[in-house]
């Protein structure tokens, strides 16, 4: 048994910057652990198999990391949906549902003129637990608890994946650094990743909660963002905003970003970004 899949790169128009992403357009039969251990040979940050369906527009998807299955993640869904659109050889805007182990969601891709284009709406986020251990979260990256933004709250936001987001000042994000593993303190407050955030630059940095690996760009993330933005008064509701990522792992990503909603009621956080197409392989033997 062979399978194929194709070697994309998301939240950039370049090949060879932004998020690399492997995309098995038609996965059907393979087991977590075969998935598992494809996602481990291939060495990208995550790989999304596809499923298709009786409906043209409609595939179910498992997305992995190089530790495990997620049951949601940005940039797997954006790059596979730009995929997808690649190889059915339609024109004009098309709009995917992805059905995930947990919801549903929407990805609409276009093509733009160096490869696609894909937005992604991440649905209605939830505001979870308010954190006030500034002191110990500050440390656990290295810094101090002057380097947060004394303005903002420590907060657990969800559109999928549970982040628990730390704003910093401006200038901290070069400095910081996971001191050691972070996944028990994560857990204690209800949250599976932290991102830092400094507003005033509309950056962030997120690593795997051992602190190895930095990830390039993360989807999932910014939507988090965008809910906490919104929520905050510091972006408006139906109107886009660039966020920047990766730029200290030498990949430069942006990131766009769109609230819906008020303060009060935010209603749904929509993430896009251009993806290239890198390439195209097939895997003549399987776990």
């Amino acid at each position: 048994m062979t399978t194929s899949y194709v070697h994309v790169d998301v939240f950039s128009s370049l090949p060879y910057s932004g998020n690399s992403l492997a995309v098995f357009p038609n996965a059907p039969g393979l087991t977590a652990t075969q998935m598992l251990r494809v996602t481990q040979e291939l060495r990208h940050f995550e790989t999304v198999f596809f499923e298709p369906t009786t409906q043209a527009s409609t595939v179910r998807a498992r997305i992995f990391d190089l530790f495990e299955e997620l049951p949601f993640a940005g940039h797997p869904l954006i790059g596979g949906a730009a995929v997808l659109h690649h190889g059915c050889g339609r024109a004009g805007p098309q709009t995917w549902r992805i059905e995930l182990s947990a919801k549903a969601v929407s990805v609409t891709t276009d093509r733009s003129e160096r490869g696609y284009y894909g937005l992604l709406d991440q649905g209605a986020p939830e505001f979870l637990e308010t954190i006030d251990r500034r002191d110990t979260f500050s440390a656990a990256f290295g810094l101090a608890s002057s380097d947060l933004n004394p303005d903002l709250p420590l907060q657990v936001v969800s559109t999928g994946l549970r982040y628990l987001i730390l704003p910093v000042a401006r200038g901290v994000l070069e400095h910081a650094r996971i001191q050691s593993d972070i996944t028990e303190l994560l857990r204690g407050v209800g949250a599976q990743f932290a991102v830092l955030f400094d507003e005033a630059a509309l950056e962030v940095r997120h690593w795997n909660n051992d602190g190895i690996v930095e990830d390039v760009a993360t989807g999932s993330a910014a939507g988090t963002i965008g809910a906490y933005r919104l929520r905050y008064r510091l972006a408006r509701g139906g109107e886009t905003f660039v966020l920047n990522q990766g730029q200290y792992t030498g990949r430069p990503s942006t990131l766009r970003v769109r609230p819906e909603g008020t303060p009060e009621d935010v209603r749904t956080v929509r993430v896009g970004g251009d993806v290239a197409i890198v390439g195209r392989g097939t895997l003549d033997v399987l776990p």
